[in-house]
């Protein structure tokens, strides 16, 4: 039982010391962890007291013999300087066998609502809980999964950098075009003719095609456009 009830205390130790130093950084999870093992380490006790080799510790009577305002270095030592004096303030705490006359009053309450309850009733409302329960699980799944989607689809890029880049070098610079007649055009170039087929430097790019029925020599050029000849008309 000593050895029990100390490892006991340690794990209150720890979980008062988490409390009061690592409150701003404490989580949820770890909160959850310290009262289990905390129980855990109740329930073992528990076990070890209702074992049929352990003697009865209500056969075993615990009085005040001394109550006194003095300090007493005995009681400091024994309870590790956690209570100085034995006096008639602090023995109604420390040997205590049952809860408060509030919560005592309480917990009657509570038992005689809970014996009106028909078994019937009981299952019903156990149900309706549950089933409400499981709707609300299933409304917070699904806010979750839609957020996690929505942030995907945020996240998620929808054009090629480098194509765009291609593109924009294509149309301003005609970068990675072809300066060949396609096939099958009417009219044709000649090969000695400057600028003739030529990309238009700082325009849409496309291939200069000489009116149908005009001349094949060289047009004049006006800021790098070939101009048509007067009387025909211009495309």
């Amino acid at each position: 039982l000593i050895s029990q009830v100390a490892d006991l205390k340690n794990s209150l130790v720890s979980f008062i010391y988490k409390l009061e130093n690592e409150y701003d950084r404490l989580t949820w999870p770890s909160v959850l962890d310290s009262f289990a093992l905390l129980s855990g380490q109740l329930n073992t006790l528990n076990k070890v007291l209702k074992h049929e080799k352990t003697p009865l510790l209500r056969n075993q009577v615990i009085i005040p013999l001394v109550l006194s305002p003095d300090r007493d270095e005995e009681i400091m030592r024994q309870t590790e300087g956690r209570v100085p004096v034995f006096s008639h303030e602090v023995v109604p705490d420390h040997l205590r066998t049952k809860p408060d006359p509030e919560v005592e009053e309480q917990e009657k309450q509570l038992i005689t609502d809970a014996a009106r309850i028909s078994p019937d009733v009981a299952q019903k409302q156990i149900q309706s809980l549950n089933k409400m329960c499981s709707n609300l699980l299933e409304k917070i799944s699904k806010e979750e999964r839609e957020s996690e989607s929505g942030g995907l689809r945020q996240n998620k890029q929808t054009f090629n950098p480098a194509d765009t880049n291609a593109l924009v070098a294509a149309v301003a610079f005609g970068k990675g075009l072809s300066n060949r007649r396609p096939p099958g055009s009417g009219g044709s170039v000649q090969s000695g003719q400057p600028g003739a087929g030529a990309i238009i430097a700082g325009a849409s790019g496309m291939q200069q095609v000489p009116m149908s029925g005009a001349p094949a020599q060289q047009q004049p050029m006006l800021a790098g456009v070939q101009m048509a000849q007067a009387g025909q008309p211009g495309k």
